[in-house]
């Protein structure tokens, strides 16, 4: 059962709890309500992919009680940080590149060395937040392609029985989702129009872009958008995918029972629990290219997974990894 918790000390303090051990608590925000998750936790992050039906692994806003500690995950750039002053807490996410030693989980940014962050404008939100103490991973609290939820009861609606609890914070304010701006190019890009206000941040930075339609970026390849372009989320070695065997000089992506003769291998999950296996892909990826090309290895093989359920956005992502290079 989900629990529905009040908007007081108590209730705080429980839908904190639940999130430091794991748990997916939905919150409300000035925009729209929250499915929250430690960012830091990648089966809690999986978790999230799972409940809301997800089909892709896209970038998750990380939301943070302030400016600082945002800053301390993301290289703050210096339009970044004048429009933390003027927006923050608010409505607005920016993506900025991830600082190393980033704790948040390589899923919450789908891969990419880039995270997309904001610090809400709802005093229970930020309570929460600070309660908490870790970046919290928070995509809109609905089911996958349906309508984002602005209260508690448009939460229970859609994910009652799935997720830990619900906080309710009454209704958002705003009702739409935040504006999101890519600052880790030569010029700002506009990914998502929301609540702040495009008129407004021109008005402090100078002209923005506006997004490429996804068919346009993917046939230039030229913005670096999450989700966007088939050869993407790729290691620097091959990756070869649906192996049902695997040659002496590749590295070994297992799922299930490991296929015998490679030279390392890293196992997604060897009970075949696709939610585990979400949380570790990246990971996995990144440690077998690491350790593949250290050994002199020729590529990464891929064993199948099932094209079920977080399986869908497994192979999603695998599939890009394999995708002939540009």
């Amino acid at each position: 059962m989900t629990e529905v918790l009040t908007a007081d000390a108590a209730g705080i303090a429980r839908a904190a709890a639940l999130l430091r051990a794991g748990g997916l608590v939905a919150f409300g925000t000035e925009t729209v309500y929250g499915l929250g998750a430690d960012a830091s936790n990648p089966a809690a992050v999986a978790a999230v992919f799972d409940a809301k039906g997800r089909p892709h692994f896209n970038p998750l806003i990380c939301h943070y009680p302030d400016a600082e500690a945002a800053f301390a995950h993301v290289e703050a750039t210096p339009d970044a940080r004048r429009l933390a002053a003027a927006f923050w807490p608010g409505p607005l996410t920016m993506v900025l590149p991830r600082r190393p030693g980033c704790p948040v989980a390589l899923l919450a940014g789908a891969g990419l060395e880039t995270l997309a962050v904001r610090v809400p404008a709802h005093p229970v939100a930020l309570a929460l937040l600070r309660a908490v103490g870790r970046p919290v991973a928070a995509p809109s609290a609905n089911r996958s392609g349906q309508v984002s939820p602005s209260t508690a009861e448009h939460v229970l609606a859609g994910l009652s029985g799935r997720i830990a609890a619900v906080l309710d914070c009454g209704p958002c304010p705003v009702g739409v989702e935040s504006t999101v701006l890519d600052l880790t190019g030569p010029r700002p890009v506009l990914l998502r129009p929301g609540g702040a206000e495009a008129e407004a941040i021109e008005a402090l930075i100078g002209k923005v872009g506006r997004p490429i339609p996804p068919a346009a970026a993917e046939a230039a390849r030229g913005l670096r958008s999450p989700g966007l372009l088939v050869s993407h989320y790729a290691p620097g070695l091959p990756v070869r995918i649906d192996a049902a065997s695997v040659a002496a000089d590749e590295a070994l992506l297992a799922f299930g029972p490991p296929l015998p003769g490679a030279a390392v291998a890293f196992n997604l999950s060897e009970t075949g629990d696709l939610t585990e296996a979400a949380a570790r892909l990246f990971a996995g990826l990144r440690w077998l290219d690491a350790e593949g090309t250290r050994r002199g290895l020729a590529r990464i093989a891929a064993m199948p997974v099932p094209a079920r359920g977080l399986g869908l956005a497994i192979n999603d992502r695998l599939q890009r990894a394999a995708a002939p290079r540009s």
